[in-house]
């Protein structure tokens, strides 16, 4: 079987990016203390049980922490990258002595653009609208500092291939082909394949999607800035709408049926491209190539899901405890009078043991899937391959009567569950307050353990039967879900604790380790000059 055109230029960019691997001699790099950055370090570890988020994002979060902070207390942004790397390499989000020096110009020049854009934006943006968009380019500019640092040479080649050869792929019933453009067809696929593939979050999907519409927008000049100021907000508006398309969801749910094969191609790529042509043509060596990478891929999501399973359930738990101590036990004590402390144990304990036990009951793998992967792998990397097409179906629109009885059921189901729970809460003795707290982080851990149980089927390829208990606690527990996802929004959008840190401590804290740092060069110095 011959290797189709769309694999063989995935290979040439995987071959790029081998060769950026290979060790330059000589190379100036970007140091730090190395006690100063074991303090840092730790303080890091802390913001990241704080900033809970998913393991791949971390690094992001806490570059557009970083970023935003200094841009909020800095008088100058004219020296800013420098200090802002060495904060980054000392909190361990990069290695020390492994980035260039040149970096920094590269940083900077990426900085500057972004605050000459903010300042002409203001000329021809609304000043209500100003700080949604000044917001927006600031995650935006986190997102291209990382890619500055970290190039993402193999996971864009390995997203446009997946998106080439899904737009291929999928398409819109005939019957449907009036209610989405073309246009809109292939940006929702883009978007998918961003969303399923490497988990990226909006920022960064928008990013390569502003790529698009400026395809020289990282060599963007400041002479350039002007044109782009006066369009830069219609842009993000079509952007955002593009990331909210009420179809997102479903281009969504197909290509993350499908993406195993694609990563696991690019896993056996990343061993060595250079022999990757050579290998296809062993069917034998090939195939086990691929269960290789496939073994290792499910260790990594076991392990990643206990990871998950442990610190989901700590956080939650810590939480719970945290807020009876400050808030329900007073509480009780100035209206009632007296603390049930049996209904405060059972409210701090329920909502982790629920959480590990939807996370913990999941089935990640199978050796029926395992056919189908080798399949799929086959499919999408020879030319001969036939492909079968995946349709979206678009929502039928609910008139009358029908459309009413659907939210009515919805609507009654929501009342019915969390009339049950909190008819069974106040038997149990929970006061009004605690009952409601308990009922929110029920919401929350029903939402985070959903989100959990769905990453962890990620290698599973096609659409599973859901399963009849499954299936029931969805029925009910879809209102909690939906509470919970709600809530967690506003969570992220309104996190004082976040808020506190940032003002309070960190940067203190920042200005505290660059002095620890500083001295101990100063101490350095002064101990060489002893011979």
């Amino acid at each position: 079987m011959e290797l189709s055109q769309k694999t063989r230029s995935l290979i040439q960019q995987y071959q790029l990016w081998y060769q950026g691997l290979e060790p330059k001699e000589n190379l100036n790099t970007v140091s730090v203390d190395e006690v100063a950055s074991k303090v840092a370090s730790f303080y890091e570890k802390i913001r990241g049980v704080v900033d809970w988020r998913e393991e791949h994002l971390l690094r992001k979060t806490a570059i557009e922490r970083i970023f935003k902070r200094r841009m909020m207390v800095s008088n100058s942004t004219a020296e800013m990258a420098e200090p802002l790397l060495q904060e980054l390499i000392r909190g361990g989000h990069f290695p020390n002595n492994r980035i260039p020096v040149s970096k920094i110009e590269d940083m900077q020049r990426a900085i500057n653009k972004y605050v000459a854009l903010m300042e002409s934006s203001k000329n021809y943006v609304a000043e209500n609208k100003l700080g949604n968009l000044e917001s927006w380019l600031l995650s935006l500019g986190s997102c291209e500092l990382e890619e500055l640092l970290s190039s993402p040479i193999k996971e864009k080649a390995l997203i446009d291939w997946m998106a080439a050869d899904m737009d291929d792929r999928i398409g819109i019933r005939e019957k449907d082909t009036g209610k989405i453009s073309e246009e809109e067809r292939v940006l929702l696929i883009y978007i998918g394949v961003h969303r399923s593939l490497f988990k990226m979050d909006d920022s960064t999907t928008a990013l390569h999607l502003l790529e698009r519409v400026y395809p020289n927008w990282k060599a963007l000049d400041l002479a350039s800035i002007a044109p782009v100021s006066q369009t830069i907000q219609e842009t993000m508006g079509r952007i955002d709408i593009l990331l909210k398309h009420p179809l997102g969801e479903r281009f969504y749910q197909i290509i993350e049926r499908y993406d195993t094969p694609y990563l696991l191609v690019g896993d056996v790529l990343s061993k060595d491209p250079n022999a990757f042509e050579a290998l296809a043509t062993n069917p034998e060596g090939f195939e086990n190539a691929v269960r290789e990478a496939y073994d290792k891929r499910l260790l990594k999501l076991k392990s990643r899901m206990r990871r998950a399973a442990f610190f989901s359930t700590l956080s939650v738990f810590l939480s719970k405890v945290l807020i009876a101590l400050a808030v329900e036990i007073p509480f009780d004590k100035y209206l009632a009078g007296a603390v049930n402390y049996s209904a405060i144990g059972w409210s701090i304990s329920i909502p982790p043991l629920f959480l590990l036990l939807l996370v913990m009951t999941v089935k990640s793998s199978s050796q029926e899937n395992i056919a189908r992967v080798l399949l799929e792998v086959t499919k999408v990397t020879f030319e001969t391959e036939r492909k079968s097409t995946l349709p979206v179906k678009l929502p039928k629109k609910r008139k009358g009567v029908a459309s009413f009885f659907v939210f009515l059921v919805y609507f009654t189901t929501f009342f019915v569950t969390f009339g049950t729970l909190w008819y069974v809460l106040e038997k149990a003795g929970f006061t009004p307050l605690s009952s409601v707290v308990f009922l929110l982080f029920l919401s929350l851990v029903a939402y985070g353990g959903t989100r959990i149980r769905h990453r962890s089927k990620e290698l599973i390829v096609g659409e599973q039967p859901q399963g009849f208990l499954w299936g029931l606690f969805d029925f009910f527990f879809l209102p909690v879900i939906q509470t919970g996802k709600w809530f967690s929004g506003q969570l992220v959008r309104y996190n004082i604790l976040t808020i506190l840190l940032n003002v309070l401590i960190e940067a203190p804290f920042q200005v505290f380790v660059e002095f620890l740092e500083q001295l101990r060069t100063f101490w350095k110095e002064k101990r060489e000059e002893i011979h």
